[in-house]
């Protein structure tokens, strides 16, 4: 059966104004343009950690999964490696992708599996009321930090681009436009894709007229020049006004583990297993 009406009947209770209704609207646009296009709505599965973005797999109608805090990679890769034919689509949260659950994405992008990573990076631990995460700027005031972090934040797309990922973008959330052509493009690509949503938490982190003023569309960029996406990702440094970046920063074809991991394991019978084949065989 194809379901296109993607809508459930949970309620949504996300705060008004927060960015994740963004990302909600263009990944049910585009989940309905691959199903027009023949993609069969089976064959898609949506896995999620913990925190505000995990309640996006509530509010779409197609197979889910509620994982773990930090663990949304490794259930993915489970899934594609026993259904292949599935279009494995992950949300995580800055603090749950870039937190705890850093290593299993890092060693993702090393096999280059084919599943798409969607980030929904806040920069705060919303559904915990406000504590600092690995991307909070510097000085960031939050529950766990009422005089500021003194820690810089993580790069995470030079992370993720150093560890083999193929496929690298950044979105924001008002710009729905390019969120739709990012997560489409991600979705069909073949390998690991990482997009990287500038999602913003307006009870605890709003960060809307700061990137209305810093971000900024690539341009004619060539996303197969390794080091020409190192420089553009490197752009943003955390100051106050340097630019941000929106769009694919790096794309490249490569095998992927799911490809290259047996489709079959050969099972060896030992000498037991052929002993009782061939008492039963008397008795047949």
């Amino acid at each position: 059966m194809i379901q296109k009406d993607l809508t459930t009947y949970a309620k949504n209770t996300w705060c008004p104004g927060c960015g994740n209704f963004a990302i909600l609207t263009a990944i049910k646009a585009v989940m309905k343009s691959l199903i027009d296009e023949g993609l069969p709505f089976e064959n898609i599965a949506i896995i999620s950690g913990i925190g505000c973005h995990a309640k996006i797999v509530d509010y779409i109608n197609v197979n889910s999964f509620y994982s773990i805090h930090g663990r949304v990679v490794p259930v993915a890769q489970g899934v594609k490696i026993a259904n292949r034919n599935l279009k494995v689509i992950c949300f995580e949260g800055d603090g749950d992708a870039y937190g705890e659950g850093l290593e299993h994405l890092i060693f993702a992008a090393k096999r280059n599996i084919d599943i798409t990573m969607i980030i929904h990076n806040n920069r705060v631990y919303g559904l915990t009321t406000g504590q600092y995460t690995p991307t909070s700027p510097l000085g960031f005031k939050g529950k766990s930090t009422p005089f500021g972090t003194k820690e810089l934040p993580i790069n995470p797309l030079e992370l993720m681009l150093s560890s083999g990922a193929t496929f690298i973008a950044r979105g924001y959330s008002s710009h729905l436009e390019l969120l739709k052509k990012l997560f489409k493009e991600a979705i069909m690509h073949k390998g690991f894709a990482l997009v990287d949503v500038l999602q913003v938490c307006v009870t605890f982190f709003n960060m809307y007229e700061y990137y209305n003023k810093t971000v900024y569309e690539l341009k004619e960029h060539d996303t197969n020049d390794y080091n020409r996406a190192l420089d553009k990702i490197r752009e943003w440094d955390y100051s106050a006004n340097s630019p941000i970046g929106l769009g694919i920063f790096y794309k490249k074809n490569a095998s992927s583990f799911d490809d290259n991991f047996p489709k079959t394991i050969p099972q060896k019978e030992d000498e037991k297993d052929i002993k009782i084949k061939n008492i039963l065989k008397d008795f047949v």
